[in-house]
C-alpha cells in the first residue's frame, strides 16, 4: 500500500473513531495501525482499532468494528480505494483494495524511479556510520567484510530517508598492535621467518609481512588515501621508519580491499591524532574535574557503575598507558562536537563490553551527550566453507580468511560476481546471528543461491524487453486495468511494500530485511514468468504486463543497489 493511500485510509478510520468516541473521556488516544494480513486471503489491510476501544467503551469489539467499518464504507472518499471489508476473529477489520488502487504502484514506481520509497524525515539531520575500522596491521578479514556490508547498507538506508550521511573509517594506528607489526616487519627484513628461534613471539605470520619487508628494503614508496606518501629507508634498525612505512603500506592494501568490495568512505580518522592533538588527555582531565575518577592501586579508574556498568573500570594503568576505551570516549566526544547527534557503530560482538564503558564515559563528561549515544550494531562471526570443509586460514594473512580471498573464490576470477555474492551473502542474515558463508553455494547458478535468484529475476525481465524491442517510454502511461490475475496482484502488493520495508529496515538497523524482501519479490516475479506470457497478441494486455515488469525491474535494481550489488541484464 502506497504512503498516500495509507494516509487516506487512516483518515477514514480516524473520522469513524472520532464519531464513535465523541463525548467519551478515553484514558488515551487510540493508535490507528494498518497492517498487511499474514494470510493474503484475509484481504489487503487489517486494523485492530476496535479491540483497542472495547475496554474503554465497555462494548463488544466486533460491534465496534462493524460500526467503524460501516462508517468507512459509506464515506465518499473510500470509493477509489476500498472495494470491500469484513470483520474477522475477535474484532479485526479487514479491507480489500480496489484493483485500480493496487495498480497505482506501477505508475508511482515509474515516476519516482530510483527514488521510489524515499522519504524526507531526515532532512537537515546528520548521521555518522562508523564501520570496518580495522587495525592497520593486516588485510581485511571476513569479519571486516560483514561490517562493510552492514555499514554501507545502513548508510544507504539513512540516505533513502533524507539524512546527510557520513561514512567513517577509524584507524586504530596507536598501541601495542602497531608495535607488534613493526617488530614483525623488522624480523622479516632481517631474514627471519615464522618458526625461527629469534622470531618474535607476538609477531604476525602472514606472507604479507614478508611483502612489506621486501618493499621497505627496496626503498619503495607507498601512499594511502588521506595519508602522505612514505618511502622505506631500507634501514632494519630504524623502527620509526619501519612503523610509518608498514602502516602506510597496510592502509593502502586495505584501500585496495575496500575498492574491490565496492565500499568508499567519506572520512578516515586516526586514533593517533587523538593523542597527538591532546584529546585523550583532555578527556581524562574533564572526567577528573567532574569527579568521575578515582585512584586505586596505582591506577586511575572511572566510576562507570554510576551509569549502569557492573563494575568500575581502569582508565590509566600503573605503567601510565591508557586502556583501550579511553581513546574511544575521546573519539566519540569528537563525533558529538562535529554535529552528529546520531551515530551508529558497526562492530564485532567482541566489542560488547565496550558499549557500557564508552557510554558511561560520554555521560560522565557532562557535555549534554544523550543517554544511549552512540548506537551499536554488533555482528557475530562468519564461518567460511569451501569444497564442503571449513576454511580457517589464508596464505595471504596467515591466520584468517581475507575479504579478498572470499571475493576471488566466490567470483571464480570475476571480481564483480565475487563482490556481488559476498555483499549479498554477508547482509542476508541478521547481524547478531552467526553466519556460514558457503563458497560453493555462492558459485552455483541455482535457485538455492539467493543472489543469483534475485539477479536472475532482473535479467529475465531484461530478456523480455530485449525480445519485445519496443519503446519503453510508451509504458509510462498505459491502461493497467488488465492486471487482475492472482500473480499480478501478488506482484503489485509486493511492489507496494517496498517503501515500508525501507523504513522498517532503517528503524531496526536491519538491512537484512532488504535482502529478504528482494528474494520474495524475485519469487513473485519467477512465479509470474512461469505462469503467464507477456508478449501476447492483445495490445492492451501486453502493454499493461510490460509496465508491471518495468516497475518490478526498477524495484529489484533499487534494492540491489542499496546493498551494493549489481543488476545484470544477462546471466
Amino acid at each position: 500500500m502506497l504512503a498516500q493511500q495509507k494516509q487516506q485510509i487512516t483518515r477514514l478510520f480516524q473520522n469513524a473513531v472520532d464519531s464513535l468516541t465523541e463525548g467519551q473521556n478515553l484514558p488515551k488516544n487510540p493508535v490507528i495501525s494498518l497492517e498487511r494480513p499474514r494470510d493474503a486471503s484475509h484481504g489487503d489491510i487489517a486494523c485492530n482499532i476496535a479491540m483497542q476501544l472495547a475496554k474503554p467503551l465497555k462494548r463488544n469489539p466486533r460491534e465496534i468494528a462493524q460500526t467503524i467499518l460501516d462508517s468507512v464504507l459509506t464515506a465518499p472518499a473510500h470509493k477509489d480505494l476500498i472495494e470491500s471489508g469484513e470483520i474477522a476473529g475477535p474484532g479485526f477489520i479487514n479491507l480489500r483494495l480496489t484493483a485500480a488502487a493496487k495498480q497505482r504502484v506501477v505508475k508511482t514506481v515509474m515516476e519516482q524511479k530510483e527514488k521510489y520509497g524515499y522519504g524526507n524525515r531526515g532532512a537537515g539531520k546528520k548521521v555518522m556510520v562508523e564501520f570496518v575500522s580495522a587495525n592497520p596491521t593486516g588485510p581485511l578479514h571476513v569479519g571486516h567484510g560483514r561490517q562493510g556490508a552492514l555499514g554501507d547498507s545502513i548508510s544507504a538506508l539513512f540516505e533513502t530517508q533524507g539524512y546527510a550521511v557520513t561514512r567513517e573509517f577509524y584507524y586504530n594506528d596507536a598501541g601495542v598492535q602497531i608495535e607488534n607489526l613493526t617488530l614483525s616487519v623488522q624480523a622479516r627484513a632481517k631474514g627471519l621467518k615464522p618458526g625461527d628461534a629469534d622470531w618474535p613471539e607476538s609477531a604476525y605470520n602472514g606472507d604479507y609481512i614478508a611483502d612489506i619487508a621486501s618493499d621497505f628494503m627496496a626503498k619503495k614508496t607507498v601512499a594511502a588515501k588521506n595519508c602522505p606518501s612514505v618511502t622505506g629507508t631500507g634501514n632494519v634498525d630504524d623502527l620509526k621508519s619501519i612503523r610509518e612505512f608498514s602502516v602506510a603500506y597496510l592502509r593502502n592494501e586495505q584501500d585496495n580491499d575496500l575498492n574491490a568490495f565496492g565500499i568508499h568512505f567519506d572520512n578516515f580518522f586516526l586514533e593517533s591524532s587523538l593523542y597527538r592533538d591532546g584529546k585523550v588527555q583532555e578527556t581524562v582531565d574533564t572526567l577528573t574535574r567532574e569527579g568521575k575518577t578515582f585512584e586505586k592501586e596505582g591506577a586511575l579508574w572511572l566510576r562507570t557503575t554510576e551509569y549502569g556498568d557492573d563494575k568500575d573500570r581502569v582508565m590509566k594503568k600503573t605503567d601510565g598507558t591508557y586502556t583501550y576505551f579511553v581513546p574511544d570516549v575521546a573519539y566519540h566526544i569528537n563525533k558529538w562536537k562535529r554535529g552528529f547527534d546520531k551515530v551508529i557503530n558497526v562492530q564485532g560482538s567482541d566489542h560488547h563490553g565496550t558499549v557500557a564503558r564508552v557510554r558511561a564515559g560520554l555521560q560522565a563528561v557532562n557535555q549534554g551527550i544523550p543517554t544511549g549515544f552512540p548506537d551499536y550494531v554488533l555482528h557475530k562471526m562468519v564461518t567460511v566453507l569451501k569444497d564442503g570443509a571449513e576454511v580457517k586460514i589464508s596464505k595471504r594473512a596467515g591466520s584468517y580468511v581475507t575479504v579478498r580471498d572470499l571475493i576471488e573464490w566466490s567470483g571464480a576470477g570475476d571480481i564483480v560476481r565475487g563482490r556481488d555474492a559476498v555483499r549479498f551473502f554477508l547482509i542476508s542474515r541478521k547481524a547478531d546471528t552467526e553466519f556460514v558463508f558457503d563458497v560453493d553455494l555462492a558459485l552455483s547458478q541455482s535457485d538455492e543461491n539467493p543472489v543469483y535468484y534475485v539477479q536472475y529475476a532482473h535479467a529475465r525481465i531484461c530478456s523480455v524487453f530485449a525480445q519485445w524491442g519496443g519503446d519503453e517510454a510508451i509504458l509510462e502511461n498505459v491502461d493497467l486495468s488488465p492486471l487482475v490475475s492472482s500473480h499480478e496482484n501478488a506482484l503489485l502488493t509486493k511492489l507496494a511494500d517496498y517503501p515500508d520495508i525501507l523504513v522498517r529496515a532503517l528503524d531496526e538497523l536491519s538491512p537484512h530485511l532488504i535482502a529478504f524482501y528482494l528474494r520474495e519479490l524475485a519469487g513473485e516475479l519467477h512465479g509470474y514468468y512461469n505462469a503467464e506470457r507477456f508478449l501476447v497478441d492483445d495490445e492492451k494486455t501486453k502493454l499493461a504486463r510490460l509496465s508491471l515488469l518495468k516497475a518490478t525491474r526498477q524495484v529489484l535494481r533499487n534494492g540491489l543497489a542499496l546493498l551494493g550489488v549489481s543488476a545484470p541484464v544477462k546471466m
